[in-house]
């Protein structure tokens, strides 16, 4: 699984590196364009409660996000996303009830497939790579701790698009962030971000 997984980040390092010079020999073509947009949506953090007295997995995420497609079909694109928390509590002996919150935000770069399917519809994937910062906050008998840790590997999405002039469009989208978070924040995870985007071209 190890060999599977290392053989997927090397690949999508290497899309994300080759897109932009793909692109640089179509700049000026009639489909090139830059973009820019927004989505807002719900996260949902991959995590076993088992034993937990509370466990809320999902929340509100967003994600700001800028790019270039190459021609209708090839693009790459820049994000930040916010994708929310992770609350939790439990009776740990002796310690009593625990309570733990786990927030993550991350910076993702993918190399974007687009397939158009009809004038002004079409759907896409995104594979690439994302680097995360994870944030553990706990408390218990009335003491609060709180660590950190970043991390980085694959993000991948399936989405579809509508677009209702040459420069707005809307976007309906899945992305999964694999294996945020690391042994020093709990462990690490799947996050799943449902989501609803705008974006403008600079046609």
């Amino acid at each position: 699984m190890d060999k599977v997984r290392n053989t997927l980040v090397a690949l999508a390092g290497a899309a994300a590196l080759a897109l932009p010079a793909i692109g640089m020999a179509q700049m000026n073509g009639p489909d090139s364009s830059w973009y820019v947009g927004g989505s807002v949506g719900q996260s949902k953090f991959d995590v076993d409660c088992t034993g937990a007295s509370t466990c809320d997995d999902s929340d509100t995420a967003f994600r700001v996000f800028g790019g270039y497609m190459f021609n209708k079909h090839f693009g790459a694109e820049l994000g930040y996303a916010d994708l929310g928390k992770l609350s939790l509590s439990g009776a740990v002996p002796p310690f009593g009830t625990v309570s733990a919150n786990i927030k993550a935000k991350a910076w993702d770069l993918v190399a974007v497939g687009v397939l158009p399917i009809a004038d002004k519809f079409s759907v896409y994937g995104k594979l690439g790579m994302y680097r995360a910062d994870s944030d553990l906050s706990a408390s218990a008998l009335g003491v609060s701790a709180s660590t950190s840790d970043s991390n980085t590997d694959l993000t991948y999405s399936l989405g579809a698009g509508y677009d209702f002039s040459k420069n707005l469009g809307i976007r309906g989208e899945w992305q999964r962030y694999s294996k945020v978070g690391s042994d020093n924040t709990g462990g690490d995870g799947d996050i799943d971000v449902y989501s609803r985007a705008v974006l403008w071209r600079f046609k």
